[in-house]
């Protein structure tokens, strides 16, 4: 992989913190209200990003710390807020992510937990289940998946009974994206756990009344039974040095585990259809079935459009790499891969997923921040962006349309119900990519035709 510079600071950074990514996993629990044991900001400033991409309401408690507990600890203030939490939201699982402050100054939140509990258990409480998430140490990516593996290790029982399950960890992907995961595993009559599941918890319908906690979320019993599945399967393509939900589940109960890449596009929506049809005994219902029929007639449609154009990608890990895999086998040219992540297995996932599309390997760097990204955008004169929000400036800059796609979209209304999985995933990414090539074109025309 070629390197970076090593610059001392970043500008603008390709990633989002930790304990964000562990706030969205425990809210995506029947009944979970995360906690952060750090000082109020922390849960302020998370707050807002999530709201603005969601436009739901969500609840992060936190346990305030102040420069007085930075000296003494945070004890005290962790045990008042988890009673304070459990009196007014009646929560049945607490999710406790550590903060840069909390990490920093030692706090042991395990013991933290027991002395609580000890205290003022109750077994009618909530469950507590406790992730160390400082951001100095990774991405909102890498705390979504150590909270997941949190909550798969304190809660899945042993011994349990065998069940005819499987187990899903889809990662971080959008409402429509689980709803859509859910129609497909029912479709092949496959019962699933899925782990989380925002699915209507961050995307419900309007009520009458405000719910401290809204509906949805996997439910607890279900967490409890998934060592009883007949396997799990997880998307990522750069998970294998981290101890993920599904090498837990793998190690704790000798369970099977299918590890691949996020289904975006044909190419990889197809290696998730076969493993449905590996687990399930059956075929591809003929829905799918049309859905990529469809999906082949619509590239060769407008193939013209895209050919050839020079795209650059950027996000968290495993959604680039999906989103490069789509873009090469639609015949874009993927130039820049750019992520803030550093798993160190990045670019040879991007090598896996275009090596048979592609003629020469795109640049493929981890650790990048907007700084870099901009710079190596001028030398590469990319024709779209693709990525969430935050590169809108740069693509206002370069005169260039950015596919807004992942987390965050915070200027555009809807950014929860993109469906990026699935072959019907990849239609509407496509029609998105050819509409707005389309429309540069046509704003750059000083005809402004208006028939293809």
């Amino acid at each position: 992989m070629s390197k970076m510079p090593n610059y001392i600071s970043t500008t603008n950074a390709c990633k989002l913190c930790k304990p964000l990514g562990a706030s969205m996993a425990f809210r995506g629990i029947e009944g979970g209200v995360p906690y952060l044991h750090g000082s109020q900001g922390c849960a302020t400033y998370m707050r807002r990003y999530i709201i603005s991409h969601y436009n739901e309401p969500i609840d992060i408690a936190s346990s305030s710390l102040s420069e007085k507990h930075a000296v003494y600890g945070g004890a005290a203030n962790l045990k008042l807020g988890l009673k304070n939490v459990t009196k007014k939201y009646n929560p049945k699982l607490i999710g406790i992510a550590t903060t840069c402050l909390t990490e920093t100054i030692g706090d042991d939140v395990p013991m933290i937990i027991k002395e609580y509990e000890r205290e003022f258990g109750d077994e009618n409480g909530p469950l507590l289940v406790n992730v160390s998430t400082p951001s100095y140490s990774g991405t909102h990516m890498e705390g979504f998946h150590a909270a997941v593996a949190a909550v798969i290790n304190q809660l899945s029982e042993l011994p349990v009974a065998a069940n005819d399950s499987i187990n899903l960890l889809p990662g971080f992907v959008s409402s429509a994206d689980y709803r859509h995961l859910h129609e497909i595993v029912d479709d092949f009559g496959i019962k699933t756990t899925m782990l989380p599941d925002l699915s209507t918890s961050m995307d419900g319908p309007a009520l009458l009344e405000y719910e401290k906690i809204p509906g949805g979320g996997t439910p607890l019993e279900a967490i409890r039974q998934m060592g009883g599945a007949k396997a799990s399967i997880e998307f990522g393509r750069t998970l294998e040095h981290t101890r993920t939900g599904g090498a837990i589940l793998e190690e704790k109960f000798g369970m099977t585990r299918f590890q691949m890449g996020l289904p975006i596009g044909i190419g990889e929506t197809d290696i998730f259809f076969n493993c449905l049809k590996e687990i399930s005994g059956k075929a591809t219902p003929d829905k799918y079935i049309q859905e990529r029929g469809r999906l082949v007639d619509a590239y060769v449609d407008g193939h013209k459009y895209v050919f050839g154009k020079k795209a650059i990608i950027y996000g968290e890990e495993d959604i680039v790499v999906g989103l490069t895999s789509f873009l090469a086998e639609i015949g874009v040219t993927p130039i820049l891969c750019a992520t803030g992540g550093k798993s160190g297995l990045f670019a040879d996932a991007i090598a896996a997923v275009t090596k048979d599309l592609l003629p020469e390997q795109p640049k493929a760097y981890e650790g990048m921040d907007f700084f870099d990204i901009a710079e190596e955008a001028e030398k590469l004169g990319p024709d779209l962006l693709v990525g969430h929000s935050k590169g809108y400036a740069l693509a206002r800059k370069l005169n260039i349309p950015l596919i807004r796609v992942g987390f965050p979209i915070h200027d555009r209304i809807g950014g929860q119900r993109i469906i990026h999985l699935g072959y019907r995933g990849a239609q509407q990414l496509f029609d998105l990519v050819v509409n707005s090539l389309i429309e540069k074109k046509q704003n750059d025309s000083s005809v402004g035709y208006t028939y293809m």
